[in-house]
């Protein structure tokens, strides 16, 4: 429903009432990532909500970035991924709540014409999407997001659309370099990508549906309790060895 790939969830839950090693967790949420691809995008082009075009041209600069950003993982602890991760969604939530109090509405016309605006920070933030996704697992939808629909005049519902249809590409391009390490784990990622590509199947039933102003609640309410969650679990010693 809100096109970040199911990351946010997926990596916190899998350390923190699991136990299961971030590196490993990471691994999995990839995977996870691309089964939501799988699920929604299907369902958001067949409906013209995903912008394919500026999908393709963006997810260029994603994927150079997702490569850097799993290499990086490998050479930090712990403790700093999940900081890190932590960092990320709080500016993620901040943007989305100041442009809500900012503009008071949400628009809800997405279907209606709408024009790409400075595609070189789409680019560039593109990048830097990648290598969080790359490096925390989390499809990089988490910025490209707020990126398209903050700064590039991208309707919510189609930069969600839009985030959707990108995320299993970069993903996949992170995933391999964690399954060459040996920190994917069958026995979790399995189970774990079959309920995502349900859950993503139903979300994007939904999605077209629920208006924007409550789809931008939700995406800054799970961010600001998934980030304080994080921050105490990295600071008190919380994450399996």
């Amino acid at each position: 429903m809100l096109g970040i790939g199911g990351g946010l969830v997926i990596t916190p839950v899998l350390t923190l009432a699991l136990g299961v090693p971030i590196h490993e967790a990471i691994a999995t949420s990839l995977c996870g990532v691309i089964a939501t691809s799988t699920g929604a995008a299907a369902q958001y082009v067949e409906q013209r909500l995903a912008d394919i075009r500026l999908g393709m041209t963006l997810e260029l600069g994603t994927t150079i970035g997702a490569v850097v950003g799993s290499i990086v993982a490998g050479f930090l602890t712990r403790e700093a991924l999940s900081v890190l991760f932590a960092a990320m969604l709080i500016y993620a939530g901040s943007t989305m709540v100041w442009r809500a109090f900012r503009s008071g509405t949400h628009e809800d016309g997405e279907l209606q014409p709408y024009t790409v605006k400075q595609l070189p920070l789409g680019l560039a933030g593109s990048v830097g999407a990648g290598m969080i996704s790359g490096t925390l697992g989390v499809g990089g939808g988490i910025v490209k997001v707020p990126l398209m629909y903050l700064f590039m005049g991208i309707p919510f519902k189609v930069a969600t659309a839009t985030s959707n249809f990108m995320i299993g590409v970069t993903a996949a391009a992170s995933a391999f370099i964690y399954y060459a390490r040996g920190e994917m784990q069958p026995a979790i990622t399995a189970p774990t990508a079959v309920g995502i590509f349900v859950g993503s199947s139903l979300g994007a039933h939904m999605m077209r549906r629920t208006p924007s102003r409550w789809l931008v609640i939700a995406f800054s309410v799970i961010v600001f309790y998934f980030a304080a969650v994080m921050v105490w679990k990295a600071l008190h010693g919380g994450f399996s060895q």
